[in-house]
């Protein structure tokens, strides 16, 4: 199937799952993840009507962004970013999915003042506790608000996690309603700089439960483009 067809039948199963939850669908976000596709293919999945496009990897999200490929839609990071990095991503990601230390929000809210803006950030929930992933801990985030309450250049926008791999749709369901439990328990708490409005979590093979239990945004990598040349598991 072409890059087109995939987003449209992507669309179709968003729309399906919100529905089925009582949903708007116009109000879930579409993030193409991209990876290790060129600009080419980006511009295609752009075309076909996707809502941002999301990049893992600072070198290629740059190497892209000076061919243009990201022309017409929002561009998010979505993937594990070191504090070395913020320079080159801060000013130019609209939304930054994975911040997952105070150490981090710090860098880039000196490089946010830096460069006199805000930058946009959800906080990364280590929501299944694994040992390998980083992110807060779920008993953490209300603390980890609080502390961005202190960085006048960062914007919190809401919470992100990439689930256990693997797991059942039972066990996903579990992971997506602690995370949206988690979002609306943290919505309550009123700061100058945290708007608790993006929930991101779901993935090619579980945005549709990710829906169900309140994600209103998705990173959907290989459901558009096809598997990675490397890929044993869906991103």
């Amino acid at each position: 199937m072409t890059i087109a067809e995939n987003v449209a039948r992507i669309r179709a199963e968003m729309a399906q799952a919100a529905r089925a939850a009582g949903r708007d669908p116009g109000e879930i976000t579409l993030v193409a993840a991209s990876k290790m596709n060129d600009a080419a293919r980006v511009r295609e999945a752009i075309e076909a009507g996707v809502d941002a496009c999301g990049e893992n990897r600072v070198q290629e999200m740059l190497e892209k962004q000076a061919q243009g490929a990201y022309e017409g839609v929002p561009l998010h990071f979505i993937g594990h970013l070191q504090k070395n990095k913020v320079k080159q991503v801060v000013g130019l990601a609209t939304l930054i999915h994975s911040v997952d230390s105070l150490a981090l929000l710090a860098a880039i809210d000196r490089e946010a003042e830096k460069r006199g803006l805000r930058q946009e950030v959800l906080l990364e929930v280590n929501v299944g506790g694994e040992a390998t992933k980083s992110g807060f801990a779920p008993g953490e985030v209300a603390e980890a608000i609080s502390s961005a309450a202190n960085f006048s250049h960062i914007c919190v926008r809401g919470l992100m996690c990439i689930p256990p791999a693997g797991r059942s749709s039972e066990e996903n369901r579990l992971n997506f309603t602690k995370m949206k439990q988690l979002f609306i328990d943290n919505s309550e708490k009123k700061y100058d700089n945290v708007y608790m409005d993006f929930l991101s979590m779901g993935m090619s093979g579980d945005f549709s439960d990710a829906i169900a239990c309140g994600a209103n945004i998705i990173r959907v990598g290989s459901a558009i483009f096809g598997p990675r040349p490397y890929q044993t598991t869906e991103t």
